[in-house]
């Protein structure tokens, strides 16, 4: 089957849209992918909305720039499939589209988790660009599992596993995706994924560079390079009870702003020690995470947006003392990964497939998921 996958992550860079051929399974064919960027005011936008979401507690409630920024967030998605099948007319055939959506609010201990995106308006302008009937949409993905007592994130183990069966390794392999917040997979022969966030990744780092320099992130790691890491920030940092905690768990983006404001020092560093701190607590928490696992893994294969920080992927392989290679040197696309697995997991949501296991999100028993939209 035909899938398209659209995912908006929380470094809020732009829509990732990537085509896969796949039962649910098994992946069959990978096929193109093209990342749309934001543009600066989308950014700001996006921004508010996650600022003015933390006061949510009704999933459907879009009060004030919400409303604006999901409408815009829509226009942006169904932009991004025009220009693509534009680019692909051969996929206007696509069978099924899976669209993630902009998580503006992650509170599994409340069962709540807001994904804004108007799956019905994109549908809408979706059928006004492909032949026939059209596809099957598939929308708000972790609902079900937030609604059943499980975390809700991440959602990717599944997909991961279906990649990491076609590698020929002996012994565990994590899959870290580096976005705004770290997560890991932990696979290991024909056992459940193991699965969890990690910690911050870009996102902390990604406000840090906007707030001292105005650039959106420390590009290729090229500031935390020229700097030094304060390790005793770093030991302050992570005396915090998540770095304790055994997976599966997650976070919302924001969740370590302000315990980064009160331990960690950063106005007392320049721009450069500021970053490298930044990085290395993201390496830091990895390795802490790594080692709450039941075996040690052999090797980490990196995707996501910090898969590019040659810094970062330095600190990682200091701190863990393993392997740790790209998504994009075994053959798979670190960027489009997370894109890729909506489109995976909208074939598994339409076959009532699994989506999340109690060794990834805690849910009490395996679960799909999905709203379905039909045209």
């Amino acid at each position: 089957m035909k899938a398209i996958g659209l995912m908006s992550g929380t470094s809020l860079d732009g829509v990732d849209l990537a085509v896969i051929e796949t039962d649910g399974e098994t992946v069959t064919a990978f096929g193109p992918g093209r990342t749309y960027a934001y543009t600066p005011e989308d950014r700001v936008v996006l921004e508010r909305a996650l600022e003015e979401a933390t006061g949510l507690t009704e999933r459907a409630a879009r009060p004030g720039v919400l409303a604006e920024a999901e409408r815009r967030l829509t226009d942006r998605h169904a932009e991004a499939l025009a220009e693509f099948f534009s680019t692909f007319p051969e996929h206007r055939d696509v069978a099924v589209i899976g669209f993630h959506g902009q998580t503006v609010l992650h509170r599994p201990e409340r069962r709540l988790t807001v994904q804004i995106g108007d799956g019905a308006g994109l549908l809408r302008a979706v059928q006004a660009m492909v032949p026939g009937p059209g596809p099957v949409l598939v929308h708000d993905l972790r609902a079900a599992d937030v609604a059943a007592g499980g975390e809700g994130a991440p959602l990717v183990p599944v997909y991961h596993r279906a990649l990491v069966r076609g590698l020929k390794t002996a012994g565990p392999v994590v899959v870290l995706n580096l976005g705004g917040v770290a997560n890991i997979t932990w696979l290991d022969g024909e056992m459940d994924p193991i699965a969890g966030d990690t910690g911050p990744a870009n996102a902390l780092i990604d406000d840090f560079m906007k707030q001292r320099t105005g650039a959106p992130f420390d590009r290729d790691g090229a500031a935390a390079a020229a700097g030094r890491v304060d390790e005793a920030a770093i030991a302050r940092l992570l005396d915090h009870s998540f770095f304790v905690k055994a997976p599966p768990k997650s976070l919302d983006r924001n969740d370590f702003r302000a315990w980064v404001v009160e331990r960690a020092g950063l106005e007392h560093m320049s721009v450069e020690d500021g970053a490298a701190t930044l990085t290395a607590l993201t390496a830091a928490s990895i390795a802490a995470c790594l080692s709450l696992l039941p075996r040690r893994p052999v090797l980490l294969i990196a995707a996501g947006g910090g898969a590019h920080n040659a810094t970062l992927l330095r600190m990682l392989r200091e701190r863990l003392s393993i392997e740790v290679i790209t998504a994009d040197e075994v053959g798979w696309s670190g960027d489009l990964m997370e894109a890729q697995a909506f489109a995976f997991l909208a074939v598994r949501a339409l076959r009532g497939l699994p989506l999340s296991f109690p060794t990834t999100t805690g849910v009490p028993c395996p679960m799909t998921g999905g709203a379905i939209l039909r045209s």
